[in-house]
């Protein structure tokens, strides 16, 4: 059965945040969740879109593994430091978490886009989606064509046309052909492009509920940052 709600190991915090959910259940202990942790299925609850979803994407990492800076300087580093880095897709509307992905520290963000791009229902009409410039690619400009969504994403400096033989060149192409006959600022203005400083307030408020991730396998971790997910939709 699907988990909708849980509280991430910890003890009166994790009361608090059932209470402020709205949710009159008891918190489980930390054996009982680190048994069940790997297996659980987190349904992140949100509200779907009924006038066309904007997507805004992004990523930000979490740490796991390593010591703090103040630690490493005076006794030395013990472990490497790693990361998981986490992709959010955000319904620029009501702010609700709508699509998740957790890789590790050296996955870039491009590749991950068409699996946040799945997760939203294929009946659920996407009317845009907007990224910083490392979206730029021709994979992520081929699966919001795909979704018959308009690509809100900056072209990078150097950016050159692309051959036309691929679904979303086109689209691509115009936002080059565009920000150079109008400019970078104005383009930004016009396309809603500064609409994506939200999803970067939902990064900051997803790292509130903790700058590091407590479990140590990878599958527990997803779980646990998952978990993080629902919450924020269930507090928003």
């Amino acid at each position: 059965m699907p988990l909708q709600f849980a509280a991430a190991p910890g003890h009166g915090d994790d009361a608090s945040l059932l209470r402020l959910a709205g949710l009159d259940w008891p918190v489980p202990d930390y054996s009982m969740v680190s048994r069940r942790q790997k297996t659980l299925q987190v349904a992140i609850g949100a509200v779907p879109s009924t006038t066309g979803l904007h997507l805004l994407v992004d990523s930000t990492g979490i740490k796991m593994l390593g010591e703090g800076a103040w630690k490493t300087k005076k006794h030395g580093v013990e472990y490497r430091r790693q990361w998981r880095k986490v992709h959010l897709g955000i319904d620029a509307s009501t702010l609700e978490i709508r699509a998740m992905e957790v890789t590790d520290n050296s996955s870039g963000v491009a590749p991950v886009l068409p699996a946040l791009l799945d997760q939203i229902p294929a009946d659920e009409k996407i009317a845009s989606v907007s990224g910083d410039g490392a979206y730029d690619t021709k994979d992520c400009h081929e699966a919001i064509a795909l979704r018959a969504a308009d690509a809100i994403i900056p072209t990078r400096k150097n950016a050159k046309p692309w051959k036309t033989n691929r679904c979303g060149a086109d689209a691509r192409n115009e936002i080059l052909h565009t920000t150079r006959r109008l400019g970078r600022a104005i383009w930004k203005k016009w396309s809603g492009y500064h609409r994506r400083n939200l999803v970067e307030t939902k990064m900051r408020c997803f790292k509130l509920l903790g700058e590091r991730v407590m479990a140590r396998d990878f599958d527990r971790q997803v779980v646990e940052l998952q978990v993080r997910a629902a919450v924020l939709n269930r507090l928003r």
